[in-house]
Protein backbone atom coordinates (compact mmCIF):
# COMPACT_ATOMS: atom_id res chain seq x y z
CA UNK A 1 0.00 0.00 0.00
CA UNK A 2 2.83 2.68 0.95
CA UNK A 3 4.42 1.74 -2.93
CA UNK A 4 1.07 2.89 -4.35
CA UNK A 5 0.82 5.70 -2.36
CA UNK A 6 4.79 6.76 -3.35
CA UNK A 7 3.59 6.22 -6.42
CA UNK A 8 1.17 8.83 -6.81
CA UNK A 9 2.75 11.15 -5.00
CA UNK A 10 5.60 10.86 -7.12
CA UNK A 11 3.23 11.17 -10.22
CA UNK A 12 2.69 14.83 -9.13
CA UNK A 13 5.79 16.18 -9.37
CA UNK A 14 6.81 13.71 -12.75
CA UNK A 15 3.92 15.00 -14.61
CA UNK A 16 5.52 18.61 -14.27
CA UNK A 17 8.75 18.01 -14.96
CA UNK A 18 8.31 15.38 -18.11
CA UNK A 19 6.00 18.28 -19.52
CA UNK A 20 8.58 20.77 -18.86
CA UNK A 21 11.46 18.76 -19.82
CA UNK A 22 9.73 18.09 -23.48
CA UNK A 23 8.12 21.41 -23.98
CA UNK A 24 11.11 23.47 -23.20
CA UNK A 25 13.45 20.91 -25.20
CA UNK A 26 11.55 21.92 -28.52
CA UNK A 27 11.36 24.96 -27.68
CA UNK A 28 15.17 25.24 -27.14
CA UNK A 29 15.89 22.95 -30.72
CA UNK A 30 13.18 26.03 -32.09
CA UNK A 31 15.12 29.13 -31.38
CA UNK A 32 18.57 27.72 -32.37
CA UNK A 33 17.39 26.82 -35.43
CA UNK A 34 15.73 30.08 -35.89
CA UNK A 35 18.37 31.79 -34.99
CA UNK A 36 20.96 29.84 -37.35
CA UNK A 37 18.31 29.91 -40.27
CA UNK A 38 18.47 34.03 -39.50
CA UNK A 39 22.10 34.69 -38.44
CA UNK A 40 24.08 31.54 -39.50
CA UNK A 41 25.44 31.58 -35.53
CA UNK A 42 24.17 30.79 -32.34
CA UNK A 43 25.48 34.23 -30.72
CA UNK A 44 26.16 34.17 -26.89
CA UNK A 45 23.34 36.35 -26.34
CA UNK A 46 20.76 33.73 -27.54
CA UNK A 47 22.44 31.52 -25.34
CA UNK A 48 21.83 33.36 -22.24
CA UNK A 49 17.94 34.18 -23.59
CA UNK A 50 17.56 29.97 -23.29
CA UNK A 51 19.02 29.82 -19.99
CA UNK A 52 17.30 32.72 -18.58
CA UNK A 53 13.90 30.92 -19.81
CA UNK A 54 14.51 27.91 -18.27
CA UNK A 55 15.13 29.21 -14.79
CA UNK A 56 11.93 31.37 -15.17
CA UNK A 57 9.82 28.98 -16.58
CA UNK A 58 9.92 26.89 -13.73
CA UNK A 59 8.25 29.01 -11.47
CA UNK A 60 5.89 30.87 -13.61
CA UNK A 61 4.40 27.58 -15.06
CA UNK A 62 4.46 26.22 -11.49
CA UNK A 63 2.20 28.90 -9.86
CA UNK A 64 0.10 29.10 -13.10
CA UNK A 65 -0.22 25.46 -12.68
CA UNK A 66 -0.09 24.94 -15.94
CA UNK A 67 0.06 21.01 -16.13
CA UNK A 68 -1.89 20.11 -13.57
CA UNK A 69 -3.82 16.52 -14.43
CA UNK A 70 -6.91 17.29 -13.17
CA UNK A 71 -7.55 19.98 -15.50
CA UNK A 72 -9.40 19.73 -18.92
CA UNK A 73 -7.57 19.86 -21.83
CA UNK A 74 -8.99 23.41 -22.75
CA UNK A 75 -8.28 24.35 -19.47
CA UNK A 76 -4.91 23.63 -19.82
CA UNK A 77 -3.94 24.85 -22.92
CA UNK A 78 -5.76 27.98 -21.80
CA UNK A 79 -3.02 28.08 -18.74
CA UNK A 80 -0.37 27.08 -21.24
CA UNK A 81 -1.08 30.24 -22.97
CA UNK A 82 -0.98 32.47 -19.60
CA UNK A 83 1.91 31.05 -18.47
CA UNK A 84 3.49 31.25 -22.00
CA UNK A 85 2.54 34.76 -22.31
CA UNK A 86 4.24 35.83 -18.52
CA UNK A 87 7.13 34.60 -19.42
CA UNK A 88 7.92 36.15 -23.23
CA UNK A 89 6.29 39.02 -20.85
CA UNK A 90 9.47 38.63 -18.22
CA UNK A 91 12.08 37.94 -21.27
CA UNK A 92 11.11 41.37 -23.11
CA UNK A 93 11.53 43.21 -19.40
CA UNK A 94 14.74 41.22 -18.78
CA UNK A 95 15.92 42.77 -21.89
CA UNK A 96 15.14 46.37 -21.95
CA UNK A 97 16.67 46.05 -18.32
CA UNK A 98 19.65 45.08 -19.33
CA UNK A 99 19.38 47.30 -22.88
CA UNK A 100 20.16 44.00 -24.86
CA UNK A 101 17.00 44.38 -26.37
CA UNK A 102 18.71 45.65 -29.95
CA UNK A 103 21.06 42.16 -30.07
CA UNK A 104 17.63 40.02 -30.76
CA UNK A 105 16.34 39.46 -34.30
CA UNK A 106 12.31 41.01 -34.16
CA UNK A 107 11.62 38.73 -37.11
CA UNK A 108 13.19 35.54 -34.75
CA UNK A 109 11.99 36.44 -31.44
CA UNK A 110 8.42 37.17 -32.86
CA UNK A 111 8.31 33.61 -34.57
CA UNK A 112 9.36 31.97 -31.65
CA UNK A 113 6.84 33.24 -29.95
CA UNK A 114 3.79 32.36 -31.89
CA UNK A 115 5.25 29.42 -32.89
CA UNK A 116 6.62 27.98 -29.22
CA UNK A 117 3.04 28.20 -28.34
CA UNK A 118 1.58 26.18 -31.09
CA UNK A 119 4.60 24.05 -30.18
CA UNK A 120 4.08 23.31 -26.51
CA UNK A 121 0.12 22.87 -27.32
CA UNK A 122 0.22 20.32 -29.99
CA UNK A 123 2.76 18.65 -27.52
CA UNK A 124 0.50 19.00 -23.95
CA UNK A 125 -2.78 17.10 -25.30
CA UNK A 126 -0.74 13.97 -26.35
CA UNK A 127 1.33 14.27 -23.03
CA UNK A 128 -1.40 14.90 -20.47
CA UNK A 129 -3.49 11.52 -22.23
CA UNK A 130 -0.56 9.73 -21.58
CA UNK A 131 -0.24 10.89 -17.88
CA UNK A 132 -4.07 10.91 -17.04
CA UNK A 133 -4.08 6.81 -18.68
CA UNK A 134 -0.97 6.57 -16.19
CA UNK A 135 -2.65 7.92 -13.26
CA UNK A 136 -5.90 5.98 -13.89
CA UNK A 137 -4.05 3.14 -13.78
CA UNK A 138 -2.89 3.66 -10.04
CA UNK A 139 -5.87 4.63 -9.71
CA UNK A 140 -7.32 1.45 -9.80
CA UNK A 141 -4.70 -0.62 -8.18
CA UNK A 142 -5.93 1.54 -4.96
CA UNK A 143 -8.61 -0.01 -2.48
CA UNK A 144 -11.15 3.07 -1.66
CA UNK A 145 -13.38 2.92 1.75
CA UNK A 146 -16.05 5.42 2.28
CA UNK A 147 -17.70 6.29 5.21
CA UNK A 148 -20.96 6.87 5.81
CA UNK A 149 -24.56 4.88 4.26
CA UNK A 150 -26.84 8.09 3.55
CA UNK A 151 -27.54 9.02 0.40
CA UNK A 152 -24.20 11.20 0.08
CA UNK A 153 -22.21 8.13 0.21
CA UNK A 154 -24.46 6.21 -2.10
CA UNK A 155 -23.90 8.82 -5.06
CA UNK A 156 -20.09 8.95 -4.51
CA UNK A 157 -20.32 5.30 -4.47
CA UNK A 158 -22.03 5.27 -7.66
CA UNK A 159 -19.73 8.16 -9.38
CA UNK A 160 -16.77 5.91 -8.14
CA UNK A 161 -18.20 2.72 -9.83
CA UNK A 162 -19.20 4.33 -12.91
CA UNK A 163 -16.02 5.97 -14.08
CA UNK A 164 -13.90 2.92 -12.08
CA UNK A 165 -10.87 4.30 -11.08
CA UNK A 166 -10.98 3.56 -7.68
CA UNK A 167 -12.02 -0.24 -6.56
CA UNK A 168 -14.76 0.40 -4.11
CA UNK A 169 -14.47 -2.16 -1.55
CA UNK A 170 -18.30 -0.76 0.58
CA UNK A 171 -19.32 1.65 2.86
CA UNK A 172 -19.04 1.75 6.50
CA UNK A 173 -21.08 3.01 8.86
CA UNK A 174 -20.95 5.64 11.38
CA UNK A 175 -22.36 4.15 14.23
CA UNK A 176 -22.59 0.38 15.43
CA UNK A 177 -26.80 0.88 14.96
CA UNK A 178 -28.58 -1.20 12.03
CA UNK A 179 -28.58 1.30 9.22
CA UNK A 180 -32.32 2.72 8.92
CA UNK A 181 -32.26 3.96 4.91
CA UNK A 182 -31.58 0.56 2.16
CA UNK A 183 -28.13 0.83 1.16
CA UNK A 184 -27.35 -0.14 -2.56
CA UNK A 185 -24.08 -0.90 -1.90
CA UNK A 186 -22.56 -3.56 1.04
CA UNK A 187 -22.25 -2.12 4.37
CA UNK A 188 -18.78 -3.66 5.26
CA UNK A 189 -18.94 -2.77 9.04
CA UNK A 190 -18.43 0.14 11.22
CA UNK A 191 -16.48 2.32 12.47
CA UNK A 192 -15.36 0.65 15.84
CA UNK A 193 -13.59 -1.61 12.78
CA UNK A 194 -12.24 0.92 10.59
CA UNK A 195 -8.52 -0.02 11.76
CA UNK A 196 -8.97 -3.13 11.05
CA UNK A 197 -10.63 -2.97 7.16
CA UNK A 198 -8.12 -0.38 6.20
CA UNK A 199 -5.39 -3.29 7.32
CA UNK A 200 -7.28 -6.35 6.12
CA UNK A 201 -8.43 -4.57 2.62
CA UNK A 202 -5.15 -2.23 1.94
CA UNK A 203 -6.99 0.36 1.65
CA UNK A 204 -5.19 3.83 0.26
CA UNK A 205 -8.13 6.16 0.43
CA UNK A 206 -11.63 7.01 2.71
CA UNK A 207 -13.91 9.37 1.72
CA UNK A 208 -15.90 10.80 4.74
CA UNK A 209 -18.89 11.01 3.15
CA UNK A 210 -21.54 12.29 6.56
CA UNK A 211 -24.05 15.11 7.09
CA UNK A 212 -22.60 18.28 9.24
CA UNK A 213 -24.80 17.32 12.08
CA UNK A 214 -21.66 15.08 12.04
CA UNK A 215 -19.12 17.89 12.66
CA UNK A 216 -17.89 16.56 15.93
CA UNK A 217 -17.51 12.54 14.65
CA UNK A 218 -15.72 14.15 11.88
CA UNK A 219 -13.35 15.87 13.35
CA UNK A 220 -12.45 13.24 15.48
CA UNK A 221 -12.18 10.65 12.82
CA UNK A 222 -9.89 12.99 10.99
CA UNK A 223 -7.61 12.98 14.02
CA UNK A 224 -7.81 9.49 14.46
CA UNK A 225 -7.01 8.42 11.01
CA UNK A 226 -3.98 10.97 10.37
CA UNK A 227 -2.14 8.39 12.41
CA UNK A 228 -3.46 5.27 9.75
CA UNK A 229 -1.29 6.34 6.48
CA UNK A 230 -4.32 6.62 4.02
CA UNK A 231 -5.71 9.81 1.96
CA UNK A 232 -8.78 11.22 4.06
CA UNK A 233 -11.42 13.36 1.61
CA UNK A 234 -13.89 14.97 3.67
CA UNK A 235 -16.88 15.04 0.97
CA UNK A 236 -19.17 17.66 3.05
CA UNK A 237 -23.02 18.01 1.63
CA UNK A 238 -22.86 21.77 0.27
CA UNK A 239 -24.46 21.62 -2.83
CA UNK A 240 -27.10 23.86 -1.77
CA UNK A 241 -24.29 26.67 -0.95
CA UNK A 242 -21.45 28.64 -2.56
CA UNK A 243 -18.10 27.82 -2.46
CA UNK A 244 -15.74 30.24 -2.27
CA UNK A 245 -12.96 28.58 -1.02
CA UNK A 246 -10.45 27.78 -3.59
CA UNK A 247 -8.53 25.10 -2.03
CA UNK A 248 -12.01 23.09 -2.22
CA UNK A 249 -12.10 20.75 -5.23
CA UNK A 250 -14.14 18.50 -7.02
CA UNK A 251 -14.80 14.96 -7.81
CA UNK A 252 -17.66 13.83 -10.48
CA UNK A 253 -18.72 17.32 -9.43
CA UNK A 254 -18.99 17.07 -6.04
CA UNK A 255 -17.09 19.51 -3.39
CA UNK A 256 -14.58 18.07 -1.80
CA UNK A 257 -11.84 18.89 0.83
CA UNK A 258 -8.41 17.46 1.18
CA UNK A 259 -8.20 17.41 4.93
CA UNK A 260 -4.63 16.38 5.09
CA UNK A 261 -2.17 17.98 2.32
CA UNK A 262 0.69 20.59 2.88
CA UNK A 263 2.07 22.93 0.75
CA UNK A 264 5.39 20.24 -0.19
CA UNK A 265 2.79 17.83 -1.03
CA UNK A 266 0.05 20.13 -2.70
CA UNK A 267 2.61 21.97 -5.36
CA UNK A 268 4.57 19.52 -8.24
CA UNK A 269 7.95 21.36 -7.61
CA UNK A 270 7.75 21.95 -4.10
CA UNK A 271 9.20 18.36 -3.09
CA UNK A 272 11.90 18.66 -6.43
CA UNK A 273 13.02 22.20 -5.24
CA UNK A 274 13.45 20.87 -1.58
CA UNK A 275 15.03 17.98 -2.90
CA UNK A 276 17.62 19.54 -4.81
CA UNK A 277 18.45 21.81 -2.04
CA UNK A 278 18.77 19.26 0.48
CA UNK A 279 20.76 17.11 -1.94
CA UNK A 280 23.37 19.81 -2.92
CA UNK A 281 23.87 21.02 0.43
CA UNK A 282 24.27 18.13 1.90
CA UNK A 283 27.09 17.45 -0.98
CA UNK A 284 29.05 20.32 0.12
CA UNK A 285 28.24 19.74 3.75
CA UNK A 286 30.73 16.15 3.38
CA UNK A 287 33.10 18.00 1.21
CA UNK A 288 33.98 20.44 3.34
CA UNK A 289 33.85 18.48 6.90
CA UNK A 290 35.73 15.21 5.11
CA UNK A 291 38.67 16.11 7.62
CA UNK A 292 36.09 16.00 10.47
CA UNK A 293 33.99 12.91 9.42
CA UNK A 294 37.61 10.90 9.15
CA UNK A 295 39.17 11.70 12.05
CA UNK A 296 35.73 11.16 14.48
CA UNK A 297 35.50 7.94 12.34
CA UNK A 298 39.04 6.79 13.79
CA UNK A 299 38.50 8.12 17.07
CA UNK A 300 35.01 6.59 17.84
CA UNK A 301 37.01 3.12 16.33
CA UNK A 302 40.11 3.88 18.52
CA UNK A 303 37.31 4.39 22.09
CA UNK A 304 35.86 0.87 22.19
CA UNK A 305 34.99 -2.41 20.03
CA UNK A 306 32.75 -2.10 17.50
CA UNK A 307 31.31 -0.90 14.44
CA UNK A 308 32.08 3.07 13.31
CA UNK A 309 28.79 3.68 12.64
CA UNK A 310 25.34 2.97 14.51
CA UNK A 311 22.60 2.35 11.94
CA UNK A 312 18.75 1.82 13.42
CA UNK A 313 15.92 1.12 11.72
CA UNK A 314 13.49 4.04 12.13
CA UNK A 315 10.49 5.47 10.29
CA UNK A 316 10.64 7.39 7.12
CA UNK A 317 8.79 9.32 4.64
CA UNK A 318 4.94 7.57 4.74
CA UNK A 319 5.85 5.00 7.67
CA UNK A 320 8.42 3.66 5.66
CA UNK A 321 11.46 1.52 7.50
CA UNK A 322 14.82 3.29 6.45
CA UNK A 323 17.86 2.92 8.01
CA UNK A 324 19.20 6.17 9.80
CA UNK A 325 22.96 6.57 10.61
CA UNK A 326 24.91 7.76 13.37
CA UNK A 327 28.57 7.56 14.47
CA UNK A 328 28.45 4.95 17.61
CA UNK A 329 28.32 7.16 21.04
CA UNK A 330 27.93 3.92 22.71
CA UNK A 331 29.97 0.28 23.89
CA UNK A 332 27.95 -2.43 22.18
CA UNK A 333 24.83 -3.49 24.54
CA UNK A 334 22.04 -5.20 24.23
CA UNK A 335 19.17 -2.78 22.54
CA UNK A 336 16.27 -5.32 22.46
CA UNK A 337 14.93 -2.27 25.00
CA UNK A 338 15.11 0.60 23.31
CA UNK A 339 15.86 3.46 25.56
CA UNK A 340 16.06 7.06 24.90
CA UNK A 341 19.93 8.37 26.53
CA UNK A 342 19.92 10.30 29.41
CA UNK A 343 22.39 12.90 31.32
CA UNK A 344 25.38 11.08 32.85
CA UNK A 345 23.96 7.33 30.82
CA UNK A 346 26.88 4.67 31.43
CA UNK A 347 26.17 3.29 27.71
CA UNK A 348 27.82 6.34 26.28
CA UNK A 349 31.77 6.38 25.73
CA UNK A 350 34.64 9.27 26.25
CA UNK A 351 34.52 10.07 22.55
CA UNK A 352 30.65 9.16 22.30
CA UNK A 353 29.68 11.91 24.72
CA UNK A 354 31.60 14.77 23.01
CA UNK A 355 30.17 14.01 19.94
CA UNK A 356 26.78 13.72 21.41
CA UNK A 357 27.11 17.28 23.02
CA UNK A 358 27.98 18.58 20.04
CA UNK A 359 26.00 16.85 17.90
CA UNK A 360 28.61 15.13 15.40
CA UNK A 361 27.65 11.93 15.91
CA UNK A 362 24.93 13.03 13.49
CA UNK A 363 26.52 13.83 10.33
CA UNK A 364 26.58 10.59 9.37
CA UNK A 365 23.16 11.71 8.59
CA UNK A 366 24.00 13.50 5.43
CA UNK A 367 24.41 10.72 3.45
CA UNK A 368 21.37 9.39 3.96
CA UNK A 369 19.91 12.86 2.58
CA UNK A 370 22.54 12.29 -0.49
CA UNK A 371 20.64 8.34 -0.69
CA UNK A 372 17.25 10.28 -0.67
CA UNK A 373 16.04 8.92 2.31
CA UNK A 374 16.23 11.93 4.55
CA UNK A 375 15.86 15.94 4.34
CA UNK A 376 18.41 18.58 5.76
CA UNK A 377 14.93 19.90 8.02
CA UNK A 378 11.94 17.53 8.93
CA UNK A 379 10.49 16.15 12.18
CA UNK A 380 13.28 13.86 13.79
CA UNK A 381 13.36 10.56 12.81
CA UNK A 382 12.23 8.64 16.47
CA UNK A 383 13.46 4.58 17.01
CA UNK A 384 10.47 2.48 16.09
CA UNK A 385 9.93 1.56 19.53
CA UNK A 386 9.27 4.89 20.76
CA UNK A 387 6.83 5.44 17.75
CA UNK A 388 5.28 2.18 18.46
CA UNK A 389 4.77 3.91 22.25
CA UNK A 390 3.51 7.25 21.43
CA UNK A 391 1.24 6.28 18.81
CA UNK A 392 -2.72 6.46 20.36
CA UNK A 393 -0.93 8.14 23.72
CA UNK A 394 -0.43 11.28 21.53
CA UNK A 395 -2.73 12.73 18.79
CA UNK A 396 -1.81 12.85 15.21
CA UNK A 397 2.05 11.28 16.34
CA UNK A 398 2.41 9.30 12.80
CA UNK A 399 1.31 11.93 10.85
CA UNK A 400 5.40 13.44 11.32
CA UNK A 401 5.58 10.77 8.52
CA UNK A 402 4.20 12.73 5.94
CA UNK A 403 7.32 14.32 4.70
CA UNK A 404 10.82 12.94 5.09
CA UNK A 405 12.61 13.00 8.44
CA UNK A 406 15.52 15.49 8.70
CA UNK A 407 18.72 16.10 10.34
CA UNK A 408 17.03 19.26 12.35
CA UNK A 409 13.85 20.79 12.82
CA UNK A 410 11.91 23.39 14.32
CA UNK A 411 11.33 21.19 17.46
CA UNK A 412 14.94 20.99 17.75
CA UNK A 413 15.32 25.00 16.90
CA UNK A 414 12.64 25.86 19.18
CA UNK A 415 13.87 23.94 22.63
CA UNK A 416 12.75 20.56 22.24
CA UNK A 417 16.31 18.59 21.53
CA UNK A 418 17.21 15.57 23.77
CA UNK A 419 15.20 13.58 26.25
CA UNK A 420 11.61 13.63 26.15
CA UNK A 421 10.98 12.25 29.51
CA UNK A 422 7.63 13.53 29.95
CA UNK A 423 4.57 12.53 27.82
CA UNK A 424 4.33 16.67 27.45
CA UNK A 425 7.68 17.50 26.08
CA UNK A 426 7.03 14.98 23.38
CA UNK A 427 3.06 15.98 22.49
CA UNK A 428 5.14 20.00 22.29
CA UNK A 429 7.48 18.48 19.77
CA UNK A 430 4.91 16.88 17.74
CA UNK A 431 2.97 19.75 17.52
CA UNK A 432 5.81 21.54 16.29
CA UNK A 433 6.61 19.03 13.91
CA UNK A 434 3.47 19.32 12.29
CA UNK A 435 3.38 23.11 12.22
CA UNK A 436 6.52 22.50 10.20
CA UNK A 437 4.64 20.20 7.71
CA UNK A 438 1.78 22.73 7.43
CA UNK A 439 3.77 26.33 7.37
CA UNK A 440 6.08 24.36 4.93
CA UNK A 441 8.31 26.81 2.73
CA UNK A 442 11.77 26.81 1.51
CA UNK A 443 12.50 30.54 3.58
CA UNK A 444 11.23 28.00 6.45
CA UNK A 445 14.04 25.32 5.58
CA UNK A 446 16.65 28.16 5.23
CA UNK A 447 15.47 29.76 8.41
CA UNK A 448 15.93 26.59 10.19
CA UNK A 449 19.20 25.68 9.01
CA UNK A 450 20.35 28.88 10.23
CA UNK A 451 19.34 28.80 13.62
CA UNK A 452 20.72 25.18 13.67
CA UNK A 453 24.32 25.77 14.75
CA UNK A 454 23.26 28.13 17.33
CA UNK A 455 21.29 25.60 19.40
CA UNK A 456 24.05 22.64 18.72
CA UNK A 457 25.74 23.50 21.97
CA UNK A 458 22.65 23.23 24.44
CA UNK A 459 22.38 22.01 27.74
CA UNK A 460 19.79 19.47 26.49
CA UNK A 461 21.87 17.59 24.30
CA UNK A 462 24.23 14.51 25.78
Amino acid sequence: MIGKRASLAEGRGLTFWVHWLAAFSLLTLLLCTLTLVKTGDIETHYRVLVLFSLFVSVPIYSLMRVYYKQQGYLAGLGRLLAGWLILLSALLVGAFVTKTSELFSREVILVWGVSGYVLQACLYVPLQHLFKLYHNKLQAESNTLIIGTGELAQELAEKLIERSSEPLIGLVAASDKPATESSRFPIIGNIAHLRDLIASHQIRRLYIALPLTEAEQIEGLYVDLLDASVDVVWLPDLRSMMLLNHSVREIEGMPAIYLNESPLTAYPTAAMTKAVLDRSLALLAILALSPLLLGTAIAVKLSSPGPVLFKQQRHGWNGMLIKVWKFRSMRLHDDGDVKQATREDPRITAVGRFIRRTSIDELPQLFNVLQGRMSLVGPRPHAVAHNDYYTGKIDAYMARHRIKPGITGLAQVSGYRGETETLDKMAKRVELDLTYINNWSLWLDIKILVKTPFTLLGKDIY
